[in-house]
């Protein structure tokens, strides 16, 4: 057995070997040149044909600013917020660093383990990886960066190259970006505020940044950075550089302004970029950041075509222009006056998208007026407004694919037959009643009140009538309609709860992913994700953290359902509610969808194609305050009740017209049977008289309120689709303003007709905001 004497010549021998490693570590590692390392570059973005779209996208936003110029309260606000040793250590802090894990490990509020020296050399003079390596050559060079610089020139530094978010390096950048002022100008609130940011301002940003991570909605983060300006301040107090008298002066939070529009992002070009970096965020394993794209360097080639885009902003503004008229005295009357104010031209809002079949590439998007007039939500990708009967192609695919409870697991086809009149009481899949919140039994309203009796789904479908779609979704079982849709294209976050009146459009989808799942339906079945970039290039290489699209075809449905419905939305058009379409001049499918509330129309959705390509055009009216949906009664003129076969279907056409020009008309295959080709009459549908089957003892749920994004309009459940425009069968009358089932913010504010309370959650009839029809 060794003696203590051996051991501690070996643990001394050990400490000498060690140290004299760390010795000569420390000797070989230089201090990288600044100036190369803290360059930051504009990034380049490219047309679907390699043309330039823009340069800048990168928002690089950075000016570096003296000492002199930088508030005392600003380098105050930051060393009491990130390294409170900064003035007398040596560039790392052991027992900092020690103090950060241990309250870190107790779930504490916590300094960094990193110095400000630290931070400064990992802005401007090494890489951002994570690597061990990395990180033990931060130490060795922030102690002698720590030693060489002077505190002042570090502090300099440090500030002049951090992100703060929107863009904005440097406290210059920064100051201008939240404040609109100089940095030199900032009071020590704004500078506490400002410090709070470089926690991260994805999540500290009082204006959210739900397109990076949905839960920094604008409520969390103001709620995150309120806590910590406050607790910036308390420390600076603390640690002595404000007195408790200057910090009693800053009682109210330092609200900063919000977006404002960067250079080159004028018209689409801010949507188009916007759409390109969220593309490369989430395909990238979130390894290139929006703060690397900001910090710029990146060359990103889009699908976005030139033509298309010009052509779909065209057809959008033309008809806009036509229909929409602020001031023209389109205005609402007596009570709804009173509510909802005077003109109903105002804050109207559109988003299209456009996307080719069996391909996924995103040709066109028309994502607003632009960042120019202050729009800075991407309607085209806005998942907050109800598809109302644009929904409707999915049920029937799900009861061609799969049949009913009622059918034996047979397919039922579009000759199959149910029951369409007005007010019909609804019976859930176990073929008990749906029950609205007061007990009474829930019966669906249609737009108009005729007394259509049993008529085949495809009938159903060209007049958009709600009663059969409803029935026909409870039969099917709302999850295997939920999960057809998914399938088609569409995704789960924003489908809504399964309430009964899910069929007719509760969902609230984008309009790029609309035009991408009706585009399944032209491929004949084949789901392909819809893609905006192909491929990105950081400082002349391959970015190798970008996943380029593999265009991966999928089967989502069998393709002689997708031709069926295919052939269902050809009537649709053809002597429907989508008969708008029919000047496109060639074979086309769609289908309308507008959704209602007491008070008039809060959306209208116009879905079609070709086989060249899907389009989707989205009108609605936003309170740009209170993020909500408005409603539409006259909007676009006198009277007008706004369905999605108006103006949406005239902006589609428009386009589509434009778009295709004289390219060849491939027409749509031909549906081979379905199944076995038997139809089966009248399946599931019950009688308009409620049988005496004991009602559901479900407990009705709260309605789906589908709070969405912040930056994205709110959600209102459908309420149907318009009634058809011309048509070779009889045409019901529109149904007035105040739909009974029309799913309203509050059930009880629903219109009442017997039983028609605007339902609940599952084994209730509806959500607030209900699809019309049409």
């Amino acid at each position: 057995m060794p003696s203590w004497r051996q051991v501690t010549a070996v643990c001394v021998g050990f400490f000498g070997v060690l140290v004299g490693i760390v010795g000569i570590a420390y000797a070989m590692v230089d201090v990288p040149d600044e100036s190369q390392a803290a360059k930051a570059q504009n990034n380049v973005y490219y047309w679907a044909d390699g043309s330039r779209m823009v340069t800048g996208g990168g928002s690089v936003n950075r000016q570096n600013i003296p000492y002199e110029k930088i508030p005392k309260a600003m380098r105050y606000a930051v060393i009491s917020a990130e390294n409170k040793t900064f003035e007398t250590d040596s560039g790392v802090d052991p027992m900092g660093i020690a103090r950060a894990l241990f309250n870190m490990a107790k779930g504490g509020e916590t300094q960094g383990g990193s110095t400000i020296t630290q931070q400064y050399v990992k802005n401007t003079m090494l890489d951002q990886s994570q690597t061990v390596s990395r990180k033990f050559k931060e130490l060795f060079i922030s102690i002698k960066v720590g030693a060489k610089v002077s505190k002042n020139d570090i502090i300099t530094g440090y500030l002049n190259t951090s992100y703060f978010g929107r863009g904005a390096y440097g406290i210059q950048a920064a100051a201008q970006t939240y404040y609109n002022v100089d940095a030199e100008k900032l009071n020590p609130s704004q500078c506490a505020m400002l410090a709070a940011l470089l926690k991260g301002p994805t999540y500290y940003d009082p204006n959210g940044n739900t397109e990076i991570d949905p839960s920094a909605t604008s409520d969390a983060n103001l709620a995150r950075v309120t806590q910590r300006w406050g607790s910036i301040l308390d420390n600076e107090v603390r640690f002595g550089h404000m007195t408790a008298a200057e910090r009693a002066q800053y009682t109210k939070f330092p609200m900063p302004q919000g977006l404002k529009v960067q250079a080159g992002m004028n018209g689409q070009i801010g949507y188009l970029v916007d759409t390109a970096n969220n593309y490369v965020i989430q395909h990238s394993g979130h390894n290139i950041t929006k703060a690397k794209l900001d910090r710029g360097g990146y060359q990103i080639y889009t699908t976005f075509e030139k033509d298309k885009v010009n052509e779909l902003k065209t057809a959008v503004e033309k008809v806009r222009a036509q229909k929409i008229k602020p001031g023209a005295g389109h205005m609402y009357t007596g009570d709804q006056q009173k509510e909802f104010g005077g003109d109903a031209d105002t804050n109207v809002q559109f988003g299209a998208a456009s996307v080719v079949p069996g391909n996924g590439k995103m040709v066109a998007i028309y994502g607003g007026a632009g960042y120019e007039h202050g729009e800075f939500t991407n309607n085209a990708d806005t998942k907050g407004v109800p598809v109302g009967s644009t929904f409707k192609p999915f049920v029937l695919a799900a009861a061609m694919t799969h049949g009913t409870n009622y059918s034996d697991g047979k397919p039922l086809t579009p000759d199959s037959k149910y029951n369409a009149n007005d007010l019909l009481p609804i019976r859930d899949h176990n073929g008990k009643p749906v029950l609205n919140k007061d007990n009474s039994v829930f019966k669906q309203k249609n737009e108009s009140g005729t007394k259509w009796g049993y008529i085949t789904l495809n009938k159903a479908m060209e007049q958009s009538i709600n009663t059969p779609f409803v029935q026909l979704g409870e039969d099917v079982g709302l999850q295997t309609v939920e999960d057809t849709a998914i399938k088609a294209g569409l995704l789960k976050d924003y489908m809504g709860d399964l309430v009964a009146s899910y069929s007719i459009g509760t969902a609230t989808p984008s309009a790029i992913r609309m035009a991408n799942a009706y585009g399944t339906f032209a491929a004949s079945g084949v789901e392909v994700e819809p893609y905006s970039v192909t491929k990105v290039v950081h400082n002349g290489d391959d970015d190798p953290d970008f996943q380029k699209p593999q265009v991966k075809r999928n089967p989502a449905l069998d393709p002689d359902v997708a031709n069926t419905v295919t052939k269902v939305l050809q009537n649709v058009v053809k002597k429907g509610t989508g008969t708008k379409a029919l000047e496109l001049g060639r074979t086309a499918a769609g289908k309308t969808g507008t959704t209602d509330t007491p008070g008039g129309t809060r959306s209208a959705w116009f879905v079609g194609y070709t086989q060249q390509l899907s389009t989707s055009v989205v009108m609605f009216r936003q309170d740009t305050k209170a993020k909500k949906l408005l409603p539409m009664a006259g909007t676009g003129g006198p009277g007008s009740t706004t369905h999605g076969g108006d103006i949406p279907a005239t902006m589609w056409t428009e386009y589509m017209k434009a778009a295709l020009g004289n390219t060849a008309d491939p027409g749509f295959p031909t549906p081979g049977k379905i199944g076995d080709g038997k139809t089966i009459n009248e399946a599931g549908a019950p009688s308009p008289t409620p049988s005496a089957t004991p009602p559901t003892a479900s407990t009705p749920t709260t309605p789906p309120t589908s709070a969405p994004p912040t930056n994205t309009p709110p959600t209102n459940t459908p309420t149907g689709t318009p009634p058809p425009t011309t048509s070779n069968s009889p045409t019901p009358p529109q149904c007035g303003l105040f739909n009974p089932n029309c799913h309203s913010t509050s059930p009880s504010a629903t219109p009442t007709t017997t039983s028609t309370t605007g339902p609940p959650g599952r084994g209730n009839g509806g959500s607030s905001g209900a699809p019309k029809g049409g």
